[in-house]
């Protein structure tokens, strides 16, 4: 983040998400009620193209808080990830 605020400027906020914000679910508890079944129980969803079910990692929960509330107060978003990502 402090190399990308180097090149951008004045005028730019820039926030890390602070490592990786989200992540296949743990167990079927993390899973939002909404899916159900095999979903539920592998986080996955093996009838839509093997859909991953992501869900935000409790130690991030307030980082992500963070960057939503900083997004609007913003025109644009710029998304600078790892090159691997």
């Amino acid at each position: 983040a402090k190399t990308i605020k180097g090149y951008l400027g004045p005028g730019y906020v820039v926030e890390a998400s602070v490592g990786h914000i989200r992540d296949l679910p743990s167990g079927a508890a993390e899973v939002p009620e909404k899916y159900t079944g095999e979903v539920r129980r592998l986080g996955v969803d093996v009838e839509h193209d093997f859909q991953p079910i992501y869900v935000v990692n409790a130690d991030k929960k307030s980082q992500v808080k963070k960057l939503k509330d900083l997004l609007k107060e913003s025109d644009e978003l710029f998304l600078a990830t790892d090159e691997d990502r």
